[in-house]
């Protein structure tokens, strides 16, 4: 008997949240991938910059200008465009997720700066750190409830065939290298990427879970609502938009990985599947994973153009 029920939304492509059983969405410019609510303001990434827009309980849509928090990298490559945010447990600091500008380095090594990374910023100042570099392609982040630790997930590097290289989910340690470009799952050579680094490489750490290769994981939200059963409790829910270079296709559902003592305990479970036809055309595609605030599960699907919620069989 199945334990969760999914219901389709209509799809909104911009900042979506659920509050007390409805739908609050707010439209941004340029390349709108983030956003979340902290201290009365709506906080969203563009592809070019953070931004900040005022917000009161029961607004459903925003007209006045926003603020520009800080500068985002970008420029005329800007490979990975797409910028995810997340605020620290006491609102004092910003996390924004900036992606490579190139597959592995192929570009230069100059149009990589301040990417490949989480960058923690200052709301007041505007200022910007590097919090933790070596991620190819970070994207959902999270803090894990037991642990209170910063996790996210990763899309890692292309054309090393089908199985190479997984994607993964970690947790951010401040400092920390893990491993892009030079390396991936710590040691592993890139032997694509010129000069060699042997210095960076001894560096890179290992990702705590892998995700499978090329399963283009995305969203991922921790679960500390009280309407699913107890078990996913403290979990990671993640959307795995899927392979676009892959035989066999993988990804294409969106997975749960149970948590105990704040680390993974499990294999993942399959939550959402069938995104997939027969014929291995993409019906849909999961992208962000978020908790309503009755305790859903949302899944957006941009291929689909639909929002699904999912909660327990009654």
């Amino acid at each position: 008997m199945p334990l969760l029920r999914i219901l389709p939304w209509p799809c909104f492509r911009r900042i979506i949240k659920q509050q007390f059983g409805d739908t609050f969405v707010a439209a941004a410019d340029n390349g709108a991938a983030g956003g979340g609510l902290w201290k009365h303001d709506l906080y969203v990434t563009n592809s070019d910059a953070m931004m900040r827009f005022p917000y009161k309980t029961g607004d459903t849509q925003i007209t006045a200008p926003g603020l520009k928090v800080a500068d985002l990298p970008a420029g005329p490559i800007n490979h990975h465009w797409t910028k995810n945010l997340i605020a620290s447990r006491d609102g004092s600091k910003l996390y924004a997720t900036v992606g490579s500008n190139s597959n592995v380095a192929e570009n230069g090594m100059e149009n990589e700066v301040k990417r490949a990374a989480i960058l923690e910023i200052d709301p007041a100042s505007s200022r910007s750190r590097l919090f933790a570099s070596g991620l190819r392609n970070p994207n959902g982040m999270g803090w894990q409830p037991q642990s209170g630790a910063l996790w996210t997930a990763v899309n890692e590097r292309d054309e090393i065939g089908s199985d190479l290289v997984p994607d993964y989910m970690t947790s951010v340690k401040d400092g920390v290298l893990y491993g892009w470009p030079h390396s991936y799952y710590a040691q592993h050579v890139d032997t694509r990427v010129k000069p060699p680094r042997p210095d960076m490489v001894a560096k890179a750490i290992v990702p705590d879970y892998a995700l499978g290769p090329h399963t283009a994981s995305l969203g991922l939200t921790f679960y500390e609502g009280k309407l699913l059963p107890q078990r996913y409790a403290g979990g990671a829910f993640i959307g795995q938009h899927g392979s676009w270079n892959r035989k066999p296709r993988s990804g294409y559902k969106v997975i749960f990985v149970p948590f105990a003592n704040g680390q993974p305990a499990r294999m993942p479970e399959d939550v959402l599947t069938g995104f997939l036809s027969k014929d291995g055309d993409a019906l849909g595609r999961p992208v962000g994973a978020a908790v309503g605030g009755k305790g859903a599960l949302l899944v957006a699907d941009d291929v689909g153009n639909i929002i699904w919620r999912v909660t327990p069989v009654k």
